[in-house]
């Protein structure tokens, strides 16, 4: 008997297991399909911002800028040389021959709260002729911003993720050699003044605009935290009520990113690109019931040379023709009928069963949405 007893016990507790198991993976599956906050909105006035600057990076092998065709590299560095207190003749410019110098753009992204001493990577891209960056050193560049301040100072050696080689008259080169990038290669100065300390609410602005999402969001805020804190002001925009502690409005900000919302469905889309003939579709898109008609018409030019040879003795000359053809081929066009297809899988097959190319499914699909078979909407890109 407490043979059996044992034995029942270790049944309910592996029967337990299981469905303990069962229940984790499907609690896991529902929250891996909801959203959070922060991945369908950011806050107003946390951003980045761009940098840029003109510098000269000094220290190549010979693959810098040729200064009878880039003068400005000459007076970038003949300006560096007067801040050292090094002043050089136009005599002396003209016969520098800076072949281990070039004039670089270098630009960076300054992150939302940076502060000063804090380091940010930057590239550098050559403005001029120069063959090669790799080896090379930036010199003190000051990055500015859109207001023309300075916000940070960018120095350091390049890594160039290339190489190259040339001898004879014959060249190789892997990637791209006039381009490079300084891992923290840039230190911040001054930070950028932000306004999320600014009054008593805070506006959080959708990914995407949809009258949908920004009303789950408001929702989802109000249930966590109580009614009014939150409201969706358009399909973009939803305002927040925050504390005015600071700690606590950073508090309160970190628990509401994390909050799980449903994911809406997107609005039916197809994608084209005109140039490289690729089209994507997404999962709402869907077809109504159409008749289709295709043919090919072709057009052949072919030209076959055609050689005369004279008589022997008779004086004449080789004369050499060609015999032009020109073939016209029409297929012919056959109709299909599609039905109405309301899942993706369906409206592949459906397209793939007209056998086109993607250049001809371009101007195809353009006319279904044109005949009102096509629910959903078309972007050229």
């Amino acid at each position: 008997m407490k043979t059996l007893d044992i034995f029942a016990k270790n049944s309910l507790l592996r029967l337990s297991a299981q469905w303990g198991m069962a229940i984790c993976l499907l609690i896991f599956s529902t929250l891996a399909s909801a959203n959070r906050i922060k991945e369908v909105a950011s806050v107003e006035g946390v951003r980045s911002n761009q940098l840029t600057g003109f510098g000269l990076v000094v220290g190549l092998d010979g693959t810098g800028d040729q200064t009878t065709q880039m003068p400005y590299a000459s007076q970038a560095l003949k300006n560096y040389m007067q801040q050292l207190g090094m002043t050089l003749s136009e005599a002396s410019m003209n016969q520098l021959q800076m072949k281990n110098v070039a004039a670089v753009l270098v630009t960076a992204q300054l992150p939302a709260f940076a502060r000063p001493g804090q380091l940010v990577d930057v590239n550098v891209s050559s403005l001029g002729n120069a063959k090669s960056l790799k080896g090379g050193t930036l010199i003190t560049t000051p990055l500015r911003g859109a207001d023309g301040e300075v916000y940070a100072l960018a120095q350091g050696n390049l890594i160039v993720a290339g190489a190259g080689a040339a001898a004879g008259g014959a060249k190789v080169q892997v990637n791209h050699l006039s381009a490079g990038r300084i891992p923290d290669g840039a230190q911040v100065e001054r930070s950028v003044p932000t306004t999320l300390q600014d009054g008593a609410t805070i506006n959080l602005s959708l990914n995407a605009t949809d009258f949908q999402t920004a009303r789950k969001v408001a929702k989802a805020i109000n249930d966590k935290f109580g009614d009014g804190i939150a409201q969706a002001l358009d399909g973009r925009s939803v305002q927040v009520k925050a504390p005015i502690n600071p700690n606590e409005r950073v508090s309160f900000m970190a628990e509401m990113e994390e909050l799980p919302i449903e994911a809406s469905i997107a609005a039916a889309k197809v994608i084209i690109n005109a140039r490289t003939g690729s089209i994507v579709l997404n999962q709402a898109v869907t077809l109504g019931p159409c008749a289709i008609a295709h043919g090919n018409l072709s057009v052949s030019i072919t030209s076959t040379p055609v050689i005369s040879q004279p008589n022997a003795f008779s004086g004449g000359q080789t004369v050499q023709t060609e015999q032009n053809s020109i073939e016209i081929k029409n297929d012919a066009g056959k109709v299909i009928q599609i039905p109405a297809a309301t899942q993706l899988s369906d409206v592949v097959k459906a397209l793939n069963s007209l056998g086109v190319t993607p250049q001809d499914l371009l101007a195809i699909l353009q006319a279904i949405k044109s005949a009102g078979a096509l629910n959903a909407e078309l972007e050229v890109i």
